[in-house]
């Protein structure tokens, strides 16, 4: 059964037209549209990490208070940038939230994507050992993590604690149980997400790749699946591994929603370069629901996929974006697998 879920990217700007106007509103208005979406029956509430942006740059306390208020739908992150994060003070905070969510965070986690300044991590106390690059800081950042979250015990005791301790060397706590099976890497490759399958972490991946083969975006990010799941198989993990896509997708039913979308209905893949190489960005889907289905049922990454992210325009506030969901929920979602 396909999962659906809604990925909020945070944007705040002080401009009349935006509804969401400081970082107040951002973070407040994200836990009103996580509450929404449960009700409305919808299975996660997702949101991007930027730093040095007006967008929403610090998951956990905001994860922490989506959790406390709700009670059934996933709680995750698309992505956190590990260049940025002490591993160890990452997963007392990840535990803390899972347990405060009842154990119901999804995180995913990456290498990080363009940012606003210039090697941003570098103001955060991080620098690339010499030779290595940020990439593979990042994961270096992602293995301490996973180890941390395993639970082991790895600290010398202090043999005149404050507190008395458990035998042994001491782990980090909070632990929260099964939090490492729940982590997710976003991958923007075919060979990045081979190696996520090794790793042992679900794939999260969005509506841009950082290669471009020539075919549509949704056959290559197919593919990409296709390897993933592969990889996993060849690596001998027991447990199901996880796929997530995000997709923009906007039903037409009424007057504001063609008025807001209706050019969308023309969009197609775009190819660009990022970084110094081609990539291959995804398109918008916008439509009315009966030929919005009929798009939909072709790309074939979406139907490959057991969770689609639907991006939301934020901007645009709780209330509508609540109807987009909605709307997404009755309209369309059962006819992608979703009951």
């Amino acid at each position: 059964m396909k999962k659906i879920g809604f990925l909020s990217f945070g944007h705040w700007t002080p401009s009349p037209h935006s509804q969401t106007r400081t970082a107040s509103d951002a973070l407040l208005q994200s836990i009103e549209l996580a509450v929404a979406a449960e009700e409305l029956g919808a299975d996660g509430a997702y949101f991007r990490v930027h730093h040095f942006a007006r967008q929403l740059a610090s998951p956990f306390p905001l994860l922490a208070a989506v959790g406390a208020r709700t009670s059934r739908i996933e709680i995750g992150t698309g992505v956190i940038d590990m260049r940025y994060e002490n591993p160890l003070y990452m997963t007392e905070d990840a535990g803390a939230a899972d347990l405060i969510s009842g154990g119901r965070l999804q995180l995913g986690i990456s290498r990080g994507s363009p940012e606003q300044v210039v090697d941003g991590f570098r103001y955060f106390g991080y620098v690339p050992e010499e030779g290595s690059d940020a990439a593979a800081m990042a994961r270096q950042h992602t293995a301490v993590f996973l180890q941390m979250l395993d639970g082991k015990g790895f600290a010398e005791p202090n043999p005149r604690p404050m507190f008395p301790n458990p035998p042994g060397l001491l782990r980090l706590e909070p632990q929260s149980p099964g939090l490492r099976d729940r982590i997710w890497w976003g991958a923007g490759s075919r060979s990045t997400a081979e190696w996520t399958a090794e790793q042992g972490m679900n794939l999260m991946s969005s509506t841009l790749l950082t290669e471009d083969t020539g075919v549509p975006f949704h056959q290559l990010q197919a593919e990409q699946i296709q390897r993933f799941r592969d990889a996993w198989q060849a690596a001998g993990h027991t447990r199901e591994a996880r796929v997530s896509v995000s997709r923009s997708i906007f039903p037409i039913v009424s007057d504001m929603d063609r008025a807001y979308f209706g050019h969308e209905a023309a969009s197609q893949d775009q190819v660009g370069m990022l970084e110094g190489g081609l990539a291959r960005f995804g398109k918008s889907y916008a439509d009315e629901p009966e030929r919005l289905v009929k798009a939909l049922a072709e790309d074939e990454a979406i139907a490959a996929a057991d969770t689609l992210l639907l991006t939301v325009p934020n901007q645009l506030g709780v209330d509508y974006n609540a109807h987009v969901i909605e709307s997404i929920l009755k309209h369309v979602a059962p006819e992608l697998g979703w009951h």
